[in-house]
Order: C-alpha cells, then sequence, then structure tokens
C-alpha cells in the first residue's frame, strides 16, 4: 500500500487516513523512485540492490521496480516486495508515474520516448557521447545527472562511482590476462629448475591501474608502471611496483585529478620507454583514458616487434578505441604471437559485485539531492557536486 503523510494546522504529523477532515490538511506525498531494466545483453549491472532498496524506503521514498529486476543477479522479486518494494509488470506505467529514474546508461530512445516534465534522471549517461539524446530531454524540462562528471573531491568520494568501477575492472583485467597467460605468474622453485616470475606492464595508474598492480603483486607478478601523471609514483610505488619515468617528464594532471593529453614531444620519449621496456614485459594492462575523448594510443604497431611470442594485452580502454593500435571489443586478436583482449563491459563479468558498489555510489547521490524534511529534490546549485553533475 502506497505511504504517505499528512501534517495538518496543528503541526501534528500521523499515517491515518480517517483521523481528520480538517480543511487545513496539507498532504506530503513521498516521492516516486523508480529504476527500469537496462538492455541485459550489454548490462548486466543494476543500480537498486535490495540492501540499498530498503535504504531508500526508510529515506521516504516510494519504490518501484519492474519485474525480474535483478533475477540475473540471484536478486528476486520477493527480496524486493519484503522490503516494500512495489514491483511492476509494465515498465511504462512505472515511468509514467516516476518523479526520479535512476539508471547504470541512458536508456533506448523507446524508453526515453516516454519520459515526461519535470522527472529527474540519474545515472552515468555519458554527457559528452549522447549529447543529444541529454539536450531532447533537458528540452522537454527533464533534470538529467550525469555521474561521471562528479567533481573529485572529499564529500563526493562516496558517491564516485568512477573509482568503485574502475578498482573492479583493474582487479577484473589481471585475472582475465592471466587466465590467457599460459604459463605461471609467480616464481617457483622446483628440483627440475626455477619458473620465473612473470613481468606485469600497467600503462596508466588511476584507479583502475592501481588495483591492477596490487593484484598482479598479490598473485607473484614482479610489476611495473607508467602514467603522465608524476603523482602516481608515490602511489605505485607503496603498492610495490616500479615507477617508469620519462626524462623530463611534465605533469600532465588536471585540477580534477584527471589525466590529460600530453605534448608530442612526451609522447616521443614515452614512446621510446615504452619499446625498450616491453622486451622484458610478458603481460600488459592498458588503462589510460581521456575523460570525453578517444583512448590514447600507447601501444603501436612498431612496438609489437619488442613483445615475446606468448605475451598478453588486456585493454581497458578497448570501448574508446583502445590504448594499442590493435584492439578490437569484445575479441581476441593476435598479433606477432601477442594476444590482445578487450571488452565493452568487463563490470559484466563481476555484475554482482559491481551492482553492490554502483547502487551504494547512488544512494548516496541522491540522499545529497534529497530535501528529507519537506520530501523533495532540492536542486541547489551552489553544492558543488550537484552543479558539476547537473548537464546544462
Amino acid at each position: 500500500m502506497e505511504q504517505f503523510y499528512k501534517i495538518c494546522f496543528m503541526g501534528y504529523s500521523c499515517g491515518d487516513t480517517s483521523a481528520c477532515f480538517n480543511g487545513n490538511i496539507s498532504f506530503i506525498m513521498p516521492m516516486n523512485l523508480v529504476s527500469i531494466s537496462e538492455n541485459k545483453n550489454l548490462e548486466k549491472r543494476v543500480a537498486v540492490t535490495p540492501e540499498i532498496a530498503k535504504k531508500y524506503i526508510n529515506l521516504g521514498f516510494n519504490l518501484s521496480l519492474p519485474n525480474e529486476y535483478g533475477t540475473h543477479l540471484g536478486f528476486k522479486d520477493n527480496d524486493y516486495k519484503n522490503l516494500g518494494v512495489n514491483i511492476i509488470a509494465d515498465e511504462k506505467e512505472i515511468i509514467s508515474k516516476a518523479d526520479i529514474i535512476i539508471q547504470l546508461n541512458l536508456p533506448d530512445e523507446d524508453k526515453l520516448s516516454k519520459f515526461k516534465e519535470n522527472q529527474t534522471l540519474v545515472g552515468t549517461l555519458n554527457a559528452f557521447s549522447n549529447k543529444l539524446d541529454l539536450d531532447n530531454l533537458r528540452s522537454k524540462k527533464i533534470n538529467c545527472f550525469s555521474l561521471e562528471l562528479l567533481p573529485r573531491i572529499t564529500r563526493a568520494q562516496s558517491m564516485d562511482i568512477l573509482s568503485s568501477q574502475a578498482n573492479l575492472a583493474g582487479y577484473k583485467a589481471v585475472i582475465e590476462a592471466f587466465q590467457v597467460y599460459e604459463r605461471a605468474i609467480p616464481m617457483m622453485m622446483t628440483a627440475a629448475g626455477t619458473v620465473p616470475a612473470a613481468k606485469v606492464l600497467v600503462v596508466g595508474a588511476g584507479v583502475a591501474g592501481l588495483q591492477a598492480i596490487a593484484t598482479a603483486k598479490r598473485m607473484g607478478a614482479i610489476v611495473f608502471a607508467t602514467d603522465v601523471r608524476m603523482a602516481s609514483k608515490e602511489q605505485v610505488e607503496s603498492l610495490g611496483g616500479k615507477f617508469l619515468t620519462v626524462e623530463g617528464a611534465e605533469n600532465l594532471e588536471t585540477e580534477g585529478g584527471y589525466a590529460k593529453e600530453a605534448s608530442d614531444e612526451f609522447k616521443k620519449k614515452q614512446e621510446d620507454l615504452l619499446s625498450e621496456t616491453l622486451k622484458k614485459i610478458d603481460i600488459v594492462i592498458c588503462t589510460a583514458l581521456i575523460p570525453g575523448k578517444k583512448a590514447p594510443k600507447i601501444i603501436k604497431e612498431e612496438m609489437f616487434k619488442n613483445l615475446q611470442q606468448g605475451s598478453v594485452i588486456y585493454d581497458l580502454a578497448a570501448i574508446q578505441g583502445g590504448n594499442t593500435d590493435f584492439t578490437e571489443v569484445d575479441k581476441i586478436v593476435e598479433k606477432n604471437g601477442v594476444k590482445i583482449l578487450g571488452e565493452a563491459n568487463i563490470l559484466n563479468k563481476l555484475p554482482v559485485s559491481a551492482s553492490n558498489l554502483y547502487a551504494k555510489n547512488m544512494f548516496n547521490f541522491i540522499s545529497n539531492l534529497y530535501d528529507k524534511k519537506n520530501k523533495i529534490l532540492n536542486i541547489n546549485l551552489e553544492d558543488e557536486i550537484i552543479e558539476k553533475t547537473l548537464v546544462k
């Protein structure tokens, strides 16, 4: 049954619909918060887990989800229903009643056409690449918040979907590369001889890269790393990796903490260093990305002659064009005996863990946006988190 609250002229509140018929009563109805199904062929994560559904309801939201919203992850409809979630068969009905719609990705055109004025959409909307669709939504007076635009400030850390998801991606990239690599990873000393430890190079020491370093070290590899941001050196070394420094390196870091594009001179020096380093590397994990742009080409065709037969490259930047000249999305490409892997969405291989973290990030963002006293959204543009994520 739909919850509601009544506030009378005396200032008292109750949930009894028959308690008072005074004309001075006003109603504060809970906001309708919903999430609709993603295209499960492309996206297995969900924006609302049962754990977080309970928190939304305790916060005062009326929460609705479609049938079998999370059954592919083991989250049964009854798990949600028992918490007070409305499970509705018709997604058109869910959208029509929504005040706030929370998602992983921008819904497809058919679903977007059902959105209505004054609704709010929150998700990882890829504001740069989906500009036209988002402009159309804004023309309908729909507020769009794209969480990849979150500022890198302390108060936003609990909402940082890029970091939480990149952590898992960095870990899984190493696991996937090690599965394809046809040799042992740690050093093994046996009566028959010694098996040397695998040597891993991590290109890009952001969140994904640092987790890749930590994972590879835990599994016994010798790890090297490179990044255009000199601030990464201390972080790499604290995890036991060796940081490769380009002579006369410049610190290519934005105020927001992201990498920015390097100069041609720097790129040449980096290429020379990489070419020499690749001669002794068994596995490369590529994580270099520039927000809103195609991924930089770092491992170029001529460098492949330096890689050993049987080496493996896992390219986390595949969906944005890749960090190598030969990366193809969702394919294992073999070039000169080197296997290159890249997936559209590696997090589909860790959907439960990824959903749990994403749902918590989303809840923290909605909590910051929500006026708990008046049960409305407070789009306060003086709040840096709200101002930066609102698509304008």
